[in-house]
Order: C-alpha cells, then structure tokens, then sequence
C-alpha cells in the first residue's frame, strides 16, 4: 500500500521467493569471496571481519518494520546468506586445520551441532510468548547480534590455526605456540614434524587456484567426491520436510496453536542425533555415517510417501508420518548433516584446500538455489509422491560413497591422499618418483647438488605424467 495500490496476490508471491532466494544468492557470494580471505588474512581473521556482515544484516531486518521500507528485508538476508557462506567455508577450514587427527571428526561435527543449536534457539524465540506475535518479530531478526557479539569477545584470544601459519606464513615460531595453546603441552615437535611432512609431500607450497585443483589428476575423484557429497547434502529432501512439517502436524489432529511447541521436538531430534554423531564418528568412521545416514532417509521416504497416500484410512497413519519426519531428521544429522563439512578438509592437502573449499561451497548453496526454486514445481506435480524424488537422490549419494569413498579416520592427510591413488591411477612410479622430489627438496638449501637432482626428477616427473595422462 506504499502508493495507495494494493498489492497483488501474484507479486506477494514474487517478492517472498526473492527474498527466500536470496540468503541462498548471498551465500554462493560468501563462498565465493572466503578464499581469498582466508588466503590472504588468515582463517581466525577472516571470522572476525565476518561479524561485520552478520552485524549488518541483523540491523537491516531489525529495523525494516519501523523504517516502513521491507526491502531492507531482502538486503539483509543477503548479507546474511553472505556471512553464512563466509563461515560455512571457514570454520570448517579452522576446526580441521587445528584438531588432531584421532578426534578430528568430532571437531568438525561441531559445526553441525551448532547449526542444529540454532535452528532450535530460532524455534524457541518464534514461540507465541516471546518473539512469535506480529508486534515483536523484527526483534527476532535483532537476536543475531548476541552469537556475532560474543564471536567479536572471544575469537581475539582463540590461537590462529597453527597448520597455516606454518605452512602459508612460513611463521614456525607463532605455529607453536598455536599449537600449544591448542594442545595444552609444551612439547609440539611430533606435530610440527608431521606438519611439515605434508610439505615436503607436495611439489611446491603456493596456493593452488581453483582451476588448477580442478586440472590436477592426482586429486581428480577426490573433487569428485566433494561435489557428489555436499550436493547430495542439499539435494537430500531436508529442506522438503520442514516444509511439510506443519501439514502433517495438521493432518495427525494437533490443534494448530500447539504445533509450534510440537515443531520443537524436531529441533531436539537434530540436536541429539548431531551430538551422538560426534560420539560414534571416530569409531565407526565418517563413511559408515554416511552411508547409513542417506540409506535411512531414502527408507523412511519411502515409508512417508506411503502414509500420507493412505493418510485418510486410519486415524493413526498421520503419527506414522510424524515419526517418520523426525526419523528423516535424526538420519540426516547422524551422518549427512555435518560430515560433508569434514570430508572437505580431509581430502586434500594444505595448498588445496582454499580452492576445494570454495568449490565444495560453490555447490552447497547453488543446490540450495535449486533445491528451493524447483521443490515447489515438484510438489505441485507429484503431490505425495514427490518424496520419491528425494529417496532415489538419497540412495544414489549412499552408492556413490559405497563404491568410491574410503574411510578416512585415523588418517593423516597424506595417507589419505594415496587412498585415492589407485581409483586416480596415479602409477606407482610417479609416486616414487614425487617421494624422490620431495626428499631431494629436503635438502636442497643444504646440498648444491640435490639442485640437480631435483630438477631430473621434475623432468622424470613430468615424462611420467604426460605418458598416462588422460
């Protein structure tokens, strides 16, 4: 009614999807800029300055309602889906960078503990009582300062991850003491040693672009693997059920003043099924996880579909899909909701793991662009049977992590890279052969003539590659 006309019911409809689609836009935009970022600033940095954005845009929703202008709305979640895709990229980075390996997994289910810790908090502040009521939702949006405020108090005095400052920054004096404020001991040398190890593993330590990641064979399934993995996350029909939570909620009876409390039992299940995720990481493994994880989803889609075609027939069919709902929940957090996260940081070494961060990112959130701009064309035209759909995508993500994922707990980075040698059919001789390169390097400011025998073994290198090349 801003110029006496009222709006239509179709561009009501425009604008809401906009405004939707945006948080997804912002964060293929926060993806995008992380990298440079972290590359040039440094994982701790990088989410200090982010608080800016989240800053930002919880201003701008705040504050919409009492300028009168909605579209600060729409910018806000921009941003805001920029801050989640600058953090979504880099506190997984920073968790792994920093964790030993034998509970590296458990860190970085970290991530996806909190998430679920969020989307509950933001189901308790909607509740009718506190933030739910049309006269003081905007102080809804106003609560994202709090978690960026206390980031701002407490991040100063958290340690830089010691992995980049001793393998980017060439700063072996600040790495550690970053690793024994991590640790807590004063004796670090074993993880300097096997920092270093990765180094002289690689053929050189500058950062390698995207492009080059994406032409380097030695790496080629793990990429792969990266992207089948955090689109499958997206395309998996989780956001599918939240919207169709309250349907069902309504179809099983519950009064429609009570599903919002109901709704929080969803919450819980996230957060229980992330924290027993944590637990049983390290010793089931993160492709174990996984695979179960999509496998249970695809089975309770199935049952879903099921009950909500017969969902007239009997009076207890719709409490079979309440249960299945929050069994599709506690499935996607025991492995698909946080591990993807993980898997990215443990499949590639130090120089690439900016670029497979940004790509890993890149098609995390276009898949959630997708996800929301075609679900609603899917469920007009399928009806129920559009969680067939998301069952197929889910067990075609469980196969993939069958036949080609292999388990990497335990592993140190290294070891794990030459678990993808033979499905990369990188020869055993190129392997010896960049092993030479690297000892040869080693001792390269020591020994002139290892200069020399460096660079046959680069010629060497390279002969071999070009001879099994593509």
């Amino acid at each position: 009614m801003r110029y006496n006309q009222p709006v239509s019911k179709g561009t009501i409809t425009l604008l809401w999807s906009i405004t939707v689609s945006a948080f997804a836009v912002g964060g293929l935009v926060g993806a995008l800029i992380a990298i440079p970022m972290v590359n040039k600033l440094g994982r701790k940095a990088t989410m200090l300055l982010n608080n800016i954005f989240a800053i930002t845009a919880a201003l701008l929703m705040a504050l919409a309602n009492l300028a009168g202008v909605p579209e600060m709305i729409l910018v806000g979640r921009f941003i805001m889906g920029i801050d989640s895709g600058i953090g979504l990229s880099t506190l997984p980075m920073y968790i792994n960078e920093i964790s030993p390996k034998h509970i590296r997994g458990s860190l970085g289910q970290v991530t996806a503990i909190f998430i679920c810790l969020g989307v509950f908090t933001g189901q308790i502040l909607g509740l009718p009582q506190i933030f739910g009521r049309e006269s003081v939702w905007p102080f809804l949006f106003g609560f994202i300062l709090l978690p960026a405020l206390i980031q701002l108090m407490i991040l100063p005095f958290l340690p830089e991850s010691p992995r980049y400052l001793l393998l980017e920054k060439q700063d072996r004096n600040r790495a550690e003491k970053a690793f024994r404020a991590i640790l807590g001991k004063k004796d670090v040398s074993q993880e300097i040693k096997e920092a270093l190890e990765e180094t002289r593993k690689q053929r050189n330590m500058r950062l390698v672009t995207v492009l080059e990641l994406l032409n380097t064979r030695s790496v080629k399934w793990q990429i792969i693997t990266v992207i089948v993995t955090m689109a499958s996350y997206q395309l998996c029909g989780i956001n599918a059920i939240w919207f169709y939570t309250k349907n069902i909620f309504t179809e099983a009876g519950i009064p429609p003043e009570n599903i919002p409390y109901i709704t929080l039992s969803t919450g819980s299940i996230e957060i229980v099924a992330s924290i027993i995720a944590s637990l049983f990481i390290e010793k089931l493994g993160r492709r174990i996880l996984l695979i179960g994880g999509f496998g249970l989803m695809a089975l309770f889609f199935g049952i879903l579909t099921i009950s909500l075609t017969f969902q007239h027939y009997a009076y207890w069919v719709p409490y079979v899909s309440i249960l299945c709902i929050l069994a599709i929940i506690a499935s996607f957090c025991i492995g698909p909701g946080g591990i993807p996260f993980v898997l990215v940081g443990e499949l590639f070494q130090q120089t690439q793991r900016p670029a497979a961060f940004m790509i890993a990112g890149s098609v995390n959130w276009i898949s959630n662009f997708t996800v929301g701009l075609v679900f609603p064309l899917i469920q007009e035209g399928l009806d129920n049977y559009c969680f067939l759909v998301f069952a197929a995508l889910c067990l075609v993500g469980a196969m993939y992590e069958y036949f080609i994922l292999p388990e990497t707990k335990n592993k140190s980075f290294i070891e794990i890279n030459q678990s993808f040698a033979k499905i990369n059919k990188i020869p055993t001789t190129v392997k010896e052969t960049r092993n030479d390169l690297s000892e040869a390097r080693s001792y390269e400011d020591t020994a002139g003539s290892s200069v020399l025998t460096v660079q046959h073994n680069e010629m060497e290198l390279e002969n071999i590659e070009k001879t099994h090349s593509f």
